[in-house]
């Protein structure tokens, strides 16, 4: 996995890679994700943080003929040597994660609750310390009309959290996001001995 600066690469201004940066990202090699959760490197953001890697999920559910998308989202890792305030740390995880759900559970009251513990629970399962936690759920419904009426009613559930880790072991942290992406996909939790997906760099 390619580290990222303000640009292509580490940018010269900001010197070498950090050693606990690149410890982090040594970290993300090899974890271990459900088959259903595809993964790839992405194109990280270059204003936020002078180093930073962007990991693209999808769980895909198989149907008779092809595969459907039951969830997608985003995570990334920021890090700044120097630390920024906010953060309370030298590391930030910015993550992204929605899917469709049913349409009579979009409109419980109780799934922007439901769906944040998804998160806190996921963390803590993984081992992932981490603090500073913050973020947002939005639950939507949308029923359409007219040439598109034969549409089925649909909800989505969208989970936009960010937290600092407390160590730069980020492999558990990424493990737990794509534990929230598979509940959100409404897919049942998964025993130990899942296979293991390397990240690959989107090209």
């Amino acid at each position: 996995m390619g580290a990222r600066g303000r640009g292509t690469g580490a940018d010269p201004q900001a010197g070498a890679v950090p050693a606990s940066f690149a410890r982090a990202l040594d970290s993300l090699h090899g974890v271990e994700l459900r088959p259903e959760v595809s993964i790839e490197e992405t194109p990280a953001p270059q204003r936020l943080s002078p180093f930073a890697v962007a990991i693209q999920a999808e769980v895909l559910l198989a149907n008779d003929d092809d595969a459907d998308e039951a969830a997608s989202g985003r995570f990334v890792l920021l890090h700044d040597p120097d630390g920024q305030e906010p953060w309370d740390g030298q590391f930030r995880l910015v993550t992204f994660a929605k899917g469709t759900v049913e349409l009579d559970i979009a409109s419980d009251p109780m799934l922007t609750e439901v769906a944040w513990s998804w998160l806190l629970e996921a963390l803590e399962e993984r081992g992932a310390q981490f603090r500073a936690e913050s973020g947002t759920v939005t639950r939507t419904a949308s029923q359409s009309f007219g040439a598109i009426g034969e549409r089925p009613p649909q909800g989505d559930v969208e989970v936009r959290a960010s937290w600092t880790p407390a160590t730069d072991d980020i492999g558990p942290h990424l493990q737990a996001w794509s534990d929230v992406l598979s509940r959100i996909a409404g897919l049942p939790p998964l025993p130990p001995g899942v296979s293991s997906l390397l990240l690959s760099r989107r090209r």
